[in-house]
């Protein structure tokens, strides 16, 4: 990225700033562009100017999306910020987050690592600067103001500190005698008004002497009242929470409590721990449980890494080809698309005993193809799911890059399987390949998974269990809706991304395997797992007993071949085919001859032809095609009168109610496919005809849906920037700013002056230079004869008012040659749309 850098200001370099934007105009067009990167929702639309992107960068939505990115600890800094007063130096942050140097932690607290707190500090005090959630010097830090709101504990909203209101937030609208009482009831000596009463609470409650001292006096049940309330909620219920208990007439432990101001009325029947008091009993800490360093996930065994890439490279093949046998039969058997979107139930569960596996995992493997663009409804009037064209693209590649395809699908999508067979929020039921199966957090999660496991010793397996605490740290916010069962989206992806590893071959044995790391690495993985893969093999054993076996994985022609004239039997490692009188004819009704089934297999046979076999093709191609079956409502042709007699005899093709039109025709009163169905289930072998008299050649991988591309995931949010995009956006900030900001001088008497301005004035924002036509073209001409630079106001031909510097170039015919500082180049302005001009003043 090619940026501009920024220009030294060496008025404000020393001096600290005072606003925000103040801030972002003193860092260097890199940190701009960093921040950028960071919160990508600030560029849609390009701010105009500085001032601008520190407003935004103030909007509730923008700061709760840019909290959702932080992790646990620098979350804990935030919230420790929050719950401290604005502009505390840093080291009130570390006394929140690890504790104050010799004061005793409380009892319940978790211990904490000072060293570790001290120095995470930093870094997390810095991201948060960079993300501008942060602002001002380490001796006054403040939060933006929407992060503030956002992470400020109430008593209604503890947050994650299960800390409470302050005293003087919890005591706003009470009258000033009962802040008398108050001070009375905890000894303090009487304040002249209700700010000064209340300033005098906080202070004892902030000095931990005088506040020990005056909790030395309560009573044992009233300090257990308290520690009940100190890790949160910080709210109890008490009737009549209001009354104005003095300490003379306390006498249970809840008045004893509310006569010295340590428990607050919230509300009629609620009752409120102040925070200071709550710190203090806390030992000074903001969180039960600091942590400042991710936990590591610890691998639950040990596996050979050789073991581990061959475990997952035979479960890799193992997925490209159950891919291809899916969509292979969905191409002769396309099933419907619900009217709401998605999959049927039955078709889900034939597709399950076509893949022989549980449904969620054909589930997995429909979403898999679907989403690497392999699946997709063809869009016709009944609408089916079928292959892609791109799905014969994918079958004469490598398997190592078909598998490639596959995995980089399904880090990146947001489709879910899981999801499928779930209720939704109205109860429905999830479909399979269904438009509700979305989740945006979805790749996030995959990737942090396998990144984890990557950090394990090579060969190191790691469960869910042992992974989420990680997880759950890099993004506390990010865990998605709580489900019936208590557990958040994530935990659940997190289950799921584990399995659907295994299945694709991402891991092997549990493991991480090493493609999957170079797929990490957004490398190309299928250099590293073509050598692990099993050599295909270009021959078959065939047996007497009509079945042929394959001892390994097939050349993908083979076995497309082999699966047309025969069925599958049983998978494994060695796949055992059938042959039957059916699959024979599937492959003549496919337009082979029983000469190229001869040649095929004793082309790819490692034994001879058994006769058996020779015989069963002979006979199938014998019969076929001797009965010719076409359109009329139809017809069956032959030229064998007896074989037509035969047929017409026959009870079983009573339903087709068949009639003689000729010696060598019959009509049937039923269309062409069942009467092909069922003289093929009495026995004969039909083939189909055209109105020319051709015979049909029906290709079972025929049916191929229109171009289609994969769908695209749902973008979690904003696209991220390019360095191209962010180079353009920070120069037009700076351009804007400068322009907004430009320091000017009244060249000439106009409206917008005033009689007793003189000397340099800063910019009104909210006021175009004002000045009239005739000195507006003078000021310009002499501008372009002296080469000034121009201060002007602009309004465009929507109607849109801004402010922009510009060096003129030439003025003539109405218009302004200019170099546009705003926009970074040469534009021409129409005179009469100029508002008004002054001289920009060079001087810092």
């Amino acid at each position: 990225m090619t940026t501009q850098q920024s220009e030294p200001r060496p008025t404000r370099a020393a001096a600290a700033p005072r606003t925000l934007a103040e801030e972002l105009r003193a860092r260097s067009d890199e940190a701009l562009a960093e921040l950028l990167r960071a919160r990508p929702d600030l560029l849609n639309p390009v701010p105009s100017d500085l001032t601008q992107l520190a407003s935004r960068l103030s909007s509730r939505a923008s700061a709760l999306r840019a909290l959702e990115r932080l992790d646990r600890f620098t979350l804990q800094v935030a919230e420790a910020l929050a719950a401290a007063p604005d502009g505390s130096p840093d080291t009130t942050i570390r006394n929140l987050l690890a504790g104050p140097a010799r004061v005793k932690p409380h009892p319940l607290a978790d211990p904490v690592d000072r060293a570790a707190v001290t120095a995470a500090l930093p870094a997390a005090l810095a991201t948060l600067r960079s993300r501008a959630l942060l602002w001002g010097p380490d001796s006054a830090l403040r939060l933006v103001i929407a992060v503030r709101e956002a992470l400020a504990p109430t008593a209604a909203n503890p947050g994650r500190t299960g800390l409470g209101p302050t005293l003087a937030e919890a005591t706003t609208g009470m009258s000033p005698a009962r802040l008398q009482q108050l001070l009375a009831g905890s000894g303090l000596a009487p304040t002249p008004d209700p700010v000064t009463a209340v300033a005098a609470l906080t202070a004892l409650l902030g000095d931990r002497k005088r506040c020990a001292a005056l909790l030395s006096q309560a009573p044992e049940p009233a300090l257990g009242l308290l520690n009940k309330l100190v890790w949160g909620p910080p709210t109890g219920t008490v009737p009549d929470a209001a009354r104005p208990v003095t300490a003379e007439d306390a006498h249970s432990p809840v008045e004893w409590l509310l006569a010295r101001g340590l428990l607050l009325p919230s509300s009629t029947g609620s009752v409120v721990l102040p925070r200071e008091l709550a710190l203090h009993l806390r030992g000074g800490r903001s969180h039960l449980t600091t942590e400042p360093t991710r936990p590591e996930p610890v691998p639950t065994a040990r596996r050979d890494p050789q073991a581990v890439d061959n475990a997952a490279a035979g479960q890799a093949y193992t997925a490209v080809r159950t891919i291809e046998e899916l969509l292979d039969t969905w191409g002769l058997q396309p099933p419907p698309t619900l009217r709401a979107g998605g999959l049927g139930v039955r078709d889900l569960k034939r597709a399950a005993l076509t893949l022989e596996c549980p449904e969620p995992t054909a589930a997995f493997w429909l979403e898999l193809a679907y989403t690497s663009g392999l699946l997709a409804p063809d869009g016709e009037a009944d609408e089916r799911w079928a292959p892609t064209p791109a799905y014969d693209t994918w079958l004469q590649q490598p398997v190592a890059e078909r598998w490639a395809l596959l995995a980089r699908s399904w880090l990146t999508a947001t489709r879910v399987a899981g999801l499928t067979g779930t209720p939704d929020g109205k109860g429905k039921t999830r479909a399979a390949l269904g438009p509700e199966l979305d989740r945006t957090l979805a790749p996030s999660v995959r990737r942090a998974v396998l990144t984890l496991l990557a950090t394990l010793p090579p060969g190191g397996t790691a469960t869910a269990e042992t992974l989420l605490p990680a997880l759950r740290w890099q993004r506390p916010l990010r865990g998605g809706p709580m489900g019936q069962d208590g557990r958040d989206l994530r935990d659940h992806l997190t289950e799921w991304a584990l399995s659907e590893a295994e299945l694709l071959g991402i891991t092997g044995r549990g493991a991480l395997a090493s493609p999957a790391r170079t797929l990490l690495d957004r490398g190309d993985p299928a250099p590293v797992l073509a050598p692990l893969l099993p050599q295909p093999l270009d021959h078959v054993i065939l047996q007497p007993d009509l079945t042929a076996i394959a001892p390994g994985p097939l050349l993908t022609p083979l076995s497309q071949a082999l699966a047309l004239c025969a069925d599958i039997e049983s998978k494994g490692g060695a796949t055992v085919y059938r042959f039957t009188t059916d699959s024979v004819r599937r492959a003549l009704d496919a337009g082979r001859t029983a000469a190229d089934l001869h040649a095929f297999l004793g082309q790819h046979s490692r034994t001879p032809v058994p006769q058996p076999l020779s015989y069963l093709i002979d006979d199938v191609a014998r019969r076929h095609g001797v009965l010719r079956v076409g359109a009329a409502s139809s017809y069956l042709r032959c030229d064998d009168t007896a074989l037509l007699a035969e047929v017409l005899a026959d009870r079983r093709a009573v339903e087709l109610r068949l009639r003689l039109l000729a010696p060598t025709v019959l009509a049937a009163q039923a269309p062409p496919e069942t009467l092909l169905s069922v003289l093929r289930t009495m026995g004969y072998a039909p083939a189909a005809e055209s109105a020319e008299g051709d015979v049909l050649i029906t290709r079972p991988d025929s049916h191929r849906t229109p171009p289609r591309t994969a769908p695209a995931p749902v973008p979690d949010g904003p696209s991220q920037p390019d360095d191209v995009l962010l180079g353009a956006a920070v120069k037009a900030v700076r351009a804007g700013d400068r322009a907004a900001t430009a320091v000017r001088r009244e060249t000439v008497a106009g409206p917008a002056a005033t009689p007793h301005q003189s000397g340099p004035a800063r910019t009104d924002l909210r006021q175009l230079p004002r000045t009239a036509a005739a000195d507006t073209l003078a000021a310009l001409q002499t501008a372009v004869l002296l080469g000034e630079r121009m201060w002007i106001g602009y309004i465009n031909a929507e109607g849109l008012a801004s402010q922009r510097v510009v060096d003129p170039v030439k003025v003539e015919g109405g218009f302004v040659t200019a170099y546009d500082h705003l926009s970074d180049e040469v534009r021409t302005f129409a005179l009469h749309r100029i508002t008004g001009v002054a001289e920009v003043d060079e001087k810092p």
